[in-house]
């Protein structure tokens, strides 16, 4: 999809909301996972083909130590997840990218691997960004246990028991991911290797095929345990239990430049989401089936968010308005409001009284119990070019175009030093992005162009001062600087929610806003800031396990809750 043309008018829509308003940072950082999201885009894919996941090595020990291989047949290629598991020192754990050690390690491997495969990768894997690896690996990670919740499950199964629910509930995850490394990093598969195979074509399919991989492996690795500790009176997992434990992840500001620097991919996950809700909203009247699965998927929401607990300040307080103002929606919708002419327009419509944390998730429940209607949009998340400059447009056309698009840039003052607080850079021992205070840390001389206000602010300047009959060409040869935020500019024109619509180096601008967005087109839930800058989350909770993924309800797993 090249611009936002492309998925209009194929079936009756609403307008779709400008994009001033949906790329707001605060309205990015309340996103909720839909539908539309990468993990259950690829479960449908899976439950499609009937796939079958096979475990053909399992030489792991008693004390659960060793490796693992997992195998799956998508779109008849064969995709092998190559888990080790290790000892690892206490001193040794934790959740930053810097570590050098890890409880376990993995590769997805295309193909078979052999067992030089294997040995290669157990001494590659466990040093991961170390480690040498080659094209057969399409994604490399690792994860550490929660350890005191990894224990008590242990303990508890190998005591013919199982573990305490309200720590299910509250922990949500025996291992959690430190890092998900895939697309050419550190040796391993360019993205051109596969993105010809329609079944990981999509956004991080084959990452979140990892993931979901990684989660069966980590149950399949406590019962092990348990079972070797006690052989005679060990039991499995319950299976209600088990779907509720996905997998943990630790992400940080290196994940948050990504939605700067890929404007066109970021206008095709925005424009197919908001496009899928301009669907829905159209629909004049509710069936009967569709107006009683609303209801329940509001009730679940409701549970859902009184089992969503935080240690941050910020987050719990708006899951508490959240949770009163859902359930004054709950008071107010019923089977009879909902049986009146366009009904979701109404919910939407409802929910814009009220904090955006309550409009977007509204957002996601209107597009769940539509998927006949917009599952097909998740064709378009994808972006196969990449902004190019267009030199024969006139300096005229040029600042029309940044009075359309960017008029938010030209109102800032940049002589505040407010506004020109933080600066974005690339940390020299692990070539991840970073924050720097401007005025109180050296090293802005280094700055990541992720000062797109600026830039564009800056631009609009010059062209003012030039002959706005000339082309950009020649605009360019005199202030080359400009050059890139000339093509952001154009590109906005056919890609207009290419742009966050605010200033990112601003001494109020969060990057967990960002990563929240991000995120939520994963398919995470129950975001758990730990500053404003990094942020633990939940994958694959309630999502179908290894052997579910050909049952009936393997797409149903919205907001997923404990019963």
């Amino acid at each position: 999809m090249n611009d936002h043309h492309a998925i209009e008018n194929e079936v009756p829509q609403m307008p779709l909301r400008e994009p001033d308003m949906v790329m707001r940072l605060s309205r990015l950082g309340a996103f909720y996972p839909t539908r539309l999201s990468f993990m259950r885009s690829l479960i449908r894919q899976l439950s499609t083909e009937k796939v079958d996941v096979r475990r053909p090595v399992w030489e792991i020990d008693e004390a659960g130590y060793g490796r693992a291989v997992y195998a799956i047949t998508l779109g008849g290629y064969v995709y092998s997840l190559v888990a080790f598991s290790t000892r690892l020192s206490p001193d040794q754990r934790t959740d930053r990218v810097i570590a050098e050690a890890w409880d376990t390690s993995y590769a997805l491997f295309d193909g078979v691997p052999t067992v030089d495969d294997l040995d290669r990768l157990e001494a590659n894997a466990p040093r991961q960004e170390a480690g040498r690896f080659s094209a057969t690996e399409l994604v490399i990670s690792r994860a550490n246990k929660s350890v005191r919740f990894f224990d008590h499950v242990v303990d508890r199964l190998a005591h013919g028991l199982q573990p305490d629910r309200s720590l299910v509930d509250s922990v949500g995850y025996l291992m959690r991911t430190t890092a998900v490394y895939g697309n050419g990093k550190f040796g391993i598969a360019d993205r051109a290797r596969i993105e010809g195979r329609s079944q990981l074509s999509g956004s991080f399919q084959a990452e979140m095929l990892t993931v979901w991989l990684i989660r069966g492996f980590s149950v399949d690795l406590v019962e092990h345990i348990a079972r070797c500790r006690s052989p005679e009176k060990s039991v499995l997992l319950d299976r209600d239990l088990k779907r509720h434990l996905g997998i943990g992840n630790s992400t940080g500001l290196g994940m948050a430049p990504f939605l700067v620097t890929h404007p066109i991919l970021l206008n095709n996950w925005i424009i197919s989401r908001e496009t899928a809700l301009a669907r829905v909203r159209a629909i004049k009247q509710a069936a009967p089936d569709r107006i009683e699965r609303v209801l329940a998927l509001m009730l679940r929401a409701r549970k859902h968010l009184l089992q969503w607990s935080v240690p941050d300040e910020r987050q719990m307080q708006r899951v508490t308005i959240l949770r009163n103002e859902w359930d004054a929606l709950i008071g107010v919708v019923t089977s009879q409001w909902l049986e009146a002419d366009y009904p979701w327009e109404r919910m939407m419509a409802l929910s814009q009284e009220r904090s955006q944390e309550c409009q977007e998730l509204m957002v996601s429940l209107l597009l769940e119990f539509n998927g006949d209607l917009v599952d097909g949009l998740t064709d378009c998340m994808v972006a196969t070019n990449e902004p190019r400059l267009v030199a024969s447009m006139t300096v005229a056309a040029l600042r029309a175009l940044c009075a359309r698009h960017f008029d938010w840039t030209l109102k800032i003052d940049f002589t505040d030093r407010r506004q020109t607080n933080q600066f974005w850079y690339v940390s020299e021992e692990k070539l991840e992005p970073r924050l720097g205070n401007r005025y109180e840390e050296p090293g802005s001389e280094l700055e990541m162009p992720l000062d797109i206000a600026r830039q564009v602010q800056a631009l609009d300047h010059d062209l003012a001062a030039f002959d706005d009959t000339k082309k950009i060409a020649e605009f360019l040869i005199a202030n080359p600087k400009h050059r890139e935020a000339a093509r952001r500019v154009q590109c906005a024109e056919l890609h207009p929610y290419s742009e966050i619509r605010d200033n990112l180096l601003a001494d109020d601008s969060l990057p967990i806003d960002m990563l929240r967005c991000k995120l939520s087109f994963f398919g995470a839930s129950k975001f758990d800031p730990k500053s404003d800058r990094w942020t633990r989350i939940t994958l694959y909770q309630g999502a179908p396990l290894l052997d579910e993924i050909t049952g009936e309800n393997a797409d149903d797993w919205w907001l997923p809750v404990l019963t």
